[in-house]
């Protein structure tokens, strides 16, 4: 009977039911909107991160990090890769070996990354063929994979002669020409800028390391299996001539830097809470205010003020499930449509994001736990407002209500 009376009460006042729907709908909706764009970003960064330079765990040979120098390079023992495959939660491996070198063409040089790879391998991760504008992937007839800013500058295309030069292993000369087999363009403005990737061996024996690589980076099916996959690993590998490290101890400035800016964006988040709860309350005690004789008419005519104020929580309730509802879903065709179109950033804003080492776009994020905790942020916030008209009815006087 109550949950019939509430339901009747709350659609008696039309206006005033969609004056309170709308206030907790848009809270709903502009907090997931933020969230998402703001998750989205980081879960940008971090996948191009992962996936282009560290993995989600890396195994390179001890004090490697310290200074990344071709000389830590290792031998990577014959059907390891096998045993490190504890379960399914690994998705792929590729060995890399990665090191510097001087880039030149006719009449310009310039200091690059140059990285040998499985082709396949890599494949599984990085989906390098993919980032090819121009020419073709690796194969077996070599060649090098450039970047295409990296290009522009050198003046050189398809079918060119890259020359490069730099220090092997253990301080041999290393200096040779390759074709450019292909032109990569990648979302990292960085990689454009630097990289040069071409065969495992052709880079071992560009760099006089025969057999051996620099690291190798492994991808999960889940990254929240992280930490899970790490102790399987560490308990296979001997740590004192391996070193395993998740990509955020590899990188930490971008941890910091997601953290900062994701406590800077709950500031902004708690102040929309601050406008919403304030825009709640004035609902609340619109309602209040509005309905004090019909409260006084029901306890004057026998009805309990616990019996009332159960209806009035029922009522919250509704009220509060409804608005949730409708904000998460006014706000799922405009994420779900900025997750498939990201927004593309132009001009100073675009040069910003690029001058970061980033992708200048904006991308959105689908994760549930955005339209799940929104809205039981927004509906716990409802709820404690509630304690108003709970507490008007507790000390609800009859004559001076009915009195109006």
């Amino acid at each position: 009977m109550f949950l019939t009376l509430a339901w009747r009460n709350i659609w008696r006042n039309k206006r005033r039911t969609i004056i309170t729907l709308s206030s907790i709908g848009f809270a709903v909706f502009f907090a997931c909107f933020m969230q998402s764009m703001q998750l989205g970003s980081y879960e940008n960064m971090i996948d191009n991160t992962v996936r282009f330079s560290t993995g989600h765990l890396q195994i390179h040979a001890y004090g490697y990090w310290d200074d990344k120098s071709i000389d830590k390079s290792f031998q990577w023992p014959d059907g390891l890769t096998e045993s490190l495959k504890p379960s399914d939660q690994i998705e792929a491996m590729t060995p890399r070996l990665e090191s510097f070198a001087l880039a030149a063409s006719v009449d310009k040089t310039k200091g690059v990354m140059v990285v040998g790879i499985d082709p396949e391998k890599e494949e599984s991760i990085t989906s390098l063929s993919q980032k090819v504008i121009n020419g073709k992937y690796l194969d077996k007839t070599g060649g090098a994979l450039v970047g295409k800013d990296l290009a522009a500058f050198l003046k050189v295309s398809v079918g060119d002669t890259l020359i490069l030069i730099s220090q092997g292993y253990h301080g041999v000369n290393a200096a040779a020409k390759y074709p450019i087999a292909g032109i990569l363009k990648f979302p990292n403005p960085l990689f454009n800028q630097q990289a040069v990737f071409m065969g495992l061996t052709d880079a071992q024996y560009f760099y006089g390391a025969d057999g051996l690589v620099t690291s190798l980076s492994i991808l999960l099916e889940d990254s929240d299996d992280l930490k899970a996959v790490k102790r399987n690993l560490a308990s296979i590998l001997d740590l004192e001539q391996y070193e395993l490290m998740t990509w955020e101890e590899m990188m930490p400035e971008l941890v910091q830097s997601i953290e900062l800016d994701y406590y800077g964006g709950l500031v902004m988040i708690y102040i929309l809470y601050a406008i919403i709860g304030f825009g709640i309350f004035g609902t609340f005690l619109m309602m209040t205010k509005e309905r004090t004789y019909e409260f006084g008419i029901l306890v004057s005519i026998g009805m309990r003020k616990y019996q009332l104020m159960a209806v009035v929580v029922m009522e919250i309730l509704m009220l509060t499930f409804l608005g949730v509802i409708a904000g998460i879903i006014a706000s799922l065709p405009l994420i779900i449509y900025f997750f498939m179109n990201p927004i593309l950033m132009t001009g100073e804003m675009a040069q910003a994001y690029e001058n970061f080492g980033l992708e200048p776009i904006m991308p959105f994020s689908m994760d549930a736990s955005i339209f799940f905790l929104q809205g039981i942020v927004v509906f716990m916030i409802a709820m404690f407002l509630g304690i108003y008209p709970m507490t008007a009815i507790s000390s609800l006087k009859i004559i001076k209500a009915l009195k109006g």
